[in-house]
């Protein structure tokens, strides 16, 4: 069974099996994902998640980002999770299925947090969530079945919490079932002009998964064979596949950190439009070309309310109205995002000038490249074009400690912390808390 194979590589792998790279790019992406949660934390659905959280405490709960509320363990997070995702800002992982594995991190923090773990069991635990994730989407895309790729996390999230709970095979095998069977979510989420939910669904998800682990460290058991069974996941969900664990190199050493708060498929967009900026400077645009690739044109370019966003999820996930922004701004930032920069006529009328084509070149570079192609024809004739195959921050690309720092603590994130967080794996949990506390 797939569930048990998982359970015996999540069991067996010990802090000692981690090297030295893969130890650094587990406290890079907790850094990140920290720094990312403190620039959403008034964002309104964060908000809504805060008030419903503070209807609970538990004795075995967790903190709230960005308060001294101990909340309930899955309120939490919820919480936490809605604050890493909501930005779209946090890492992520492109294979068969496009996912998030940093959506892992608050759901294995705070289950850290309420075991009383150390510092390395929760770095363990982020090392087996992203092993998980990354490698379910390796194996099959669900976005094309409509599913959202959010169930991977609910049963990745199921599986680090498992693993810093300390829980054996059989409850490990348990916690999979209870996570995969209920936890299913609609593509929906991303379908169309986008709500607040875009940012909340893997927070849901890894709130589900640490719930059934939860229930399985109780004793609750589970459907099975919840992959292979009749009416399982195989047959209903993904197709057959199998896992390696052994295969290749660590996954969390070839996820990607963003540089720009927009889905990633558009950063090196992002990055070829900056540069045209540069070269064109305040010369009035005619028309503007993207070449991308298929991927990219499915899920941010091909929906007409991609083409007339009338919300920031919607916004920052269209090629064409980034691109646009960018061009007329600059700079892409988390204000590109402000109401008014989205119902900008100015945008709207450069958007009517602008067309998105996908080049079959950058099909065969996908999903070990993200290229684009930017090309801005100016009112005076000119024509400027830049492509970039890999923005900064991929891993064959990768963004440097200083400027990982920078995005840090330019999106709030607490300069003392740093000290801490890069020393997580010599600390314990308690530790990590009060230092990220306001």
């Amino acid at each position: 069974m797939l569930a048990r194979k998982i359970a015996e590589y999540a069991c067996s792998l010990e802090y000692n099996h981690l090297n030295e790279e893969v130890v650094r790019e587990l406290k890079r992406r907790v850094i990140d994902t920290i720094g990312v949660s403190f620039a959403a934390l008034d964002a309104q659905p964060v908000r809504i998640a805060r008030d419903y959280a503070a209807f609970s405490s538990s004795r075995y709960g967790a903190t709230v980002f960005g308060s001294f509320m101990n909340s309930n363990l899955e309120d939490a997070v919820f919480v936490n999770g809605c604050a890493a995702r909501y930005l779209d800002f946090n890492d992520t992982y492109l294979s068969r299925e496009a996912i998030h594995p940093s959506d892992n991190i608050p759901a294995i923090l705070a289950v850290a947090e309420a075991e009383g773990a150390s510092g390395r069991e929760f770095l363990l635990g982020c090392a087996v969530a992203y092993e998980v994730a990354c490698r379910l989407a390796d194996a099959a895309s669900i976005r094309d079945r409509g599913w959202d790729h959010v169930t991977y996390i609910a049963i990745s999230s199921a599986v680090g919490a498992a693993k810093v709970m300390a829980l054996d095979v059989e409850k490990t095998v348990q916690a999979i079932n209870l996570a995969a069977t209920p936890n299913v979510a609609l593509r929906q989420t991303r379908a169309g002009e986008l709500s607040m939910w875009k940012g909340c669904a893997a927070a849901n998800a890894a709130r589900n998964g640490v719930f059934a682990a939860v229930l399985a460290k109780l004793g609750m058991t589970g459907p099975s064979p919840i992959f292979e069974g009749e009416m399982g996941f195989f047959k209903q969900v993904s197709g057959e596949f199998d896992l390696n664990f052994v295969k290749g190199a660590p996954k969390v050493l070839e996820t990607l950190i963003k540089r720009h708060p927009v889905e990633y498929h558009a950063m090196s967009a992002v990055d070829a439009a900056l540069a045209v900026k540069q070269k064109i400077g305040e010369s009035k645009i005619k028309s503007v070309t993207i070449d991308t690739f298929t991927v990219a044109w499915k899920i941010i370019a091909k929906d007409p309310e991609k083409w007339a966003p009338k919300t920031k999820e919607t916004a920052d996930h269209s090629l064409p109205f980034i691109v646009c922004r960018a061009l007329l701004d600059g700079f892409v930032w988390l204000d590109t995002f402000l109401d008014w920069k989205i119902l900008d006529k100015e945008v709207e009328d450069l958007l009517s000038r602008t067309k998105v084509s996908v080049d079959p070149a950058f099909d065969s570079l996908y999903p070990q490249a993200t290229p684009n192609r930017v090309t801005v024809v100016t009112e005076d004739g000119k024509s400027v074009s830049e492509e970039v195959v890999y923005p900064v921050g991929h891993y064959k690309n990768p963004m440097a400690d200083d400027a990982l720092e920078e995005k840090y603590l330019r999106l709030g994130g607490p300069k003392d912390a740093l000290r801490t967080l890069w020393a997580l794996d010599k600390r314990n949990v308690k530790e990590i808390i009060e230092a990220i506390r306001p």
